[in-house]
């Protein structure tokens, strides 16, 4: 067997399948699994720019004295829907992804709030975007609300600052170091 120039997971893949044909549904598992964190890290892009229109739409509208349009319900729809979706794929990732709740054994001895690795991916990232898809969800339940539109504008933006700002505490951004920073897009 010739390796020549591989990443590590395909050097992985190589062995899996010289050494034993029978264990191809764990490597397809470990495949799923990356892909599912891959589209959990895209779809975290694609809830912050919605959010940031969001938050722009109702802070113009509050100021601005604007009517409430279908625009403005269907920008909030898209967000609250886009983190959603991201938060089925964190439970998934929470629950049985590589460091899981279910999967993952915490070492001899160890304490998950004491290990920063285990704590932020196992109980801080997890409560504060759960925390932040509830600030989005009662910042798009503001279109549905029989208020004034500058009420409902209002409520909506602060509601979606705080998701945000939640997100944002909450992100494993490049800049937090070696134990808990990650690519601002990994497998690309």
């Amino acid at each position: 067997m010739q390796v020549t120039q591989k990443r590590e997971d395909d050097i992985f893949v190589e062995l899996i399948f010289y050494w034993s044909p029978y264990l191809t549904f764990e490597l397809k598992i470990t495949y799923m699994q990356t892909g599912l964190l891959h589209l959990h890290n895209l779809l975290r892009w694609i809830i912050f720019i919605l959010l940031l229109v969001s938050i722009f739409k109702a802070y113009s509208g509050w100021k601005g004295k604007k009517t409430f349009s279908a625009g403005d319900a269907k920008i909030w729809l898209f967000t609250m829907i886009a983190s959603h979706i991201t938060l089925l794929l964190g439970l998934y990732q929470w629950l049985m992804g590589r460091y899981g709740l279910l999967t993952f054994d915490l070492p001899e001895g160890s304490s998950r709030m004491k290990d920063p690795f285990i704590r932020f991916f196992q109980v801080e990232h997890p409560v504060s975007m759960l925390l932040a898809i509830l600030f989005i969800t009662l910042g798009r339940g503001m279109a549905k609300k029989q208020l004034a539109d500058t009420d409902k504008f209002r409520k909506a933006f602060i509601y979606f600052i705080l998701g945000l700002i939640l997100i944002l505490a909450a992100v494993p951004w490049p800049f937090r170091g070696e134990v808990i920073g990650r690519p601002l897009f990994p497998g690309m």
